[in-house]
């Protein structure tokens, strides 16, 4: 499994909120470059980006950011927030974003979806966040009626392949995971995918690890390694099994859109 250092950007500013709430703010880096700086010389191999501007207002408003990032620092970044329409995917890939990450528009919006993974598919992600046990979307100001579970079959049917998952309850809390949690999700998904939430102690990561679920590619970290509860390096090595071999590689199912 792979380490992925979350990077919420908010009002130009490298941040993370608690439990998805917006009023509940806490800013670790003015500069989104340089909280991006410092996990790479951390050791950290992939990065994940979220435009929390943008998730709230549709539309994407971090490009700026992305683009200094992937052109300042030669590491594979997946971007989301506000990816609501065919432009604003391709110009997230063409600001240096190996892979997309599609919330809210990938459950409302079947034509974009399709057009999305007919043109992308190797390098879309699509984020299944909850509430109460219930998907979330907007930004997490709203919350449907649908389950993680349905929902994921659902974009499976049309073609999604790849996810990230977290629970948003847990989210900034840095009170651990629930195994049966990750078990059921791995159950669902027929793909890869990526978990997020909770993540407090190098000792999380470990419990993810001994799940021993094939399906997990990765976990996605923030709070915990911005408050120096566990290093890069400490994160990384408490996800590899006792022998590193092929799989110790991106999170990438089919193809490296790097060769196309």
């Amino acid at each position: 499994m792979i380490l992925y250092p979350a990077i919420d950007i908010a009002d130009g500013q490298a941040v993370r909120l608690t439990q998805g709430h917006f009023e509940d703010k806490t800013v670790y880096r003015d500069d989104p470059v340089e909280a991006a700086r410092a996990w790479v010389e951390a050791g950290a191999r992939f990065l994940h980006v979220i435009d929390l501007d943008g998730a709230k207002s549709g539309s994407p408003k971090s490009l700026a950011h992305l683009e200094r990032i992937t052109s300042e620092l030669n590491v594979p970044v997946q971007y989301g927030g506000g990816l609501r329409s065919f432009p604003a995917v391709r110009d997230a890939l063409r600001a240096g974003a190996e892979r997309v990450i599609l919330g809210t528009a990938a459950f409302t919006d079947i034509d974009f979806l399709d057009d999305v993974l007919a043109a992308f598919r190797d390098r879309v992600i699509v984020s299944v966040d909850t509430r109460g046990g219930h998907v979330s979307t907007s930004g997490w100001q709203e919350t449907t009626q649908m389950t993680a579970e349905n929902v994921i079959e659902r974009l499976q049917n049309r073609g999604v392949r790849s996810f990230v998952y977290t629970n948003v309850d847990k989210d900034g809390m840095l009170e651990g995971v629930d195994p049966e949690e990750v078990k059921r999700i791995a159950s669902v998904v027929r793909g890869r995918w990526l978990f997020s939430g909770g993540i407090g102690e190098v000792q999380d990561l470990e419990v993810l690890r001994d799940l021993r679920q094939v399906n997990l590619g990765g976990v996605v970290v923030g709070k915990a390694l911005y408050e120096g509860r566990f290093t890069v390096a400490e994160g990384q090595a408490a996800l590899q099994p006792l022998a590193t071999g092929p799989r110790d590689r991106p999170f990438r199912d089919v193809a490296d859109p790097r060769r196309d």
